[in-house]
């Protein structure tokens, strides 16, 4: 049980982070970061990853000790219980988490609730075990129990970081995305030449867009700024939370290679 419990308490801190993370991301951008605070967030799935692996540690370390000396869990029938009314709590509110987190692109509580559904796992591994326990009395089966939960805990931890760790790489968007944008630009850039360079990044639930437009020598720039002007209104329109860079090129510039032809 002792597995069970601190992992109960790092779930308690890991939501306490993730919501310091997700409010500071929805802060505007300002002077000192003028692209906004929306990585605050990837920066709180890290921290979370790395404290679920340090939880997995001590969890290892008290495995260890209960190898070298078994014994029986005291109370089993009332930590049983406990357990079983936590693990159905953390089990709703795991859903409520992952299906909040996707839909608002927020890494920090799908984080959080990808957590969570590892303790609901890992508790249904300790119930299991603790039953055997109390019906068997082999003591050893406790530490074998905790071993196998923080192994468990620790592959969680892992995840949590190397999805983070692609955030702030500036992953791109999914393929699909890039599709839709490749696809939106090429619908409304009436009047322009070509697209080339179009790059994404993701930061929380913000996407990035940059990408040159090249247009006829001889447009005038208001022309070139209302073509601008209609493929931003139409990007944010099929891209939730877009930002948008436009560089307008003269025709000179095309590349004619690895573009979007319009």
């Amino acid at each position: 049980l002792y597995s069970d419990a601190l992992e109960s308490i790092v779930n308690v801190v890991t939501a306490i982070v993730a919501l310091i993370a997700v409010r500071l991301a929805q802060r505007p951008a300002d002077a000192s970061l003028q692209y906004g605070y929306h990585k605050a967030e990837y920066f709180s799935a890290v921290m979370v990853g790395v404290m679920i692996i340090v939880a997995a540690i001590l969890i290892l370390r008290e495995a260890y000790f209960g190898f070298r000396a078994p014994e029986l869990p005291q109370s089993p029938t009332q930590g049983l219980m406990i357990s079983l009314v936590a693990t159905v709590i953390n089990l709703v509110w795991a859903q409520v988490l992952l299906r909040y987190g996707r839909k608002a692109r927020s890494p920090a509580i799908e984080a959080d609730g990808k957590h969570l559904m590892t303790d609901v796992v890992s508790t249904g591994g300790v119930l299991v075990g603790l039953v055997l326990v109390f019906i068997t009395g082999w003591a050893i089966l406790d530490p074998i129990l905790a071993a196998l939960v923080a192994l468990n805990i620790l592959w969680s931890g892992w995840g949590v970081v190397r999805d983070s760790v692609g955030g702030l790489m500036d992953v791109a968007v999914l393929p699909q995305t890039q599709k839709t944008i490749r696809e939106v630009i090429a619908a409304n850039a009436e009047g322009a030449i070509e697209a080339h360079d179009i790059r994404t990044r993701q930061a929380g639930k913000m996407i990035f867009i940059d990408f040159h437009l090249v247009v006829p020598g001889s447009m005038t720039v208001e022309a070139a700024h209302a073509i601008c002007d209609v493929i931003e209104a139409k990007l944010r329109q099929n891209v939730a939370n877009a930002q948008i860079t436009i560089h307008v090129e003269p025709e000179e510039k095309a590349k004619h290679s690895g573009i979007v032809v319009v």
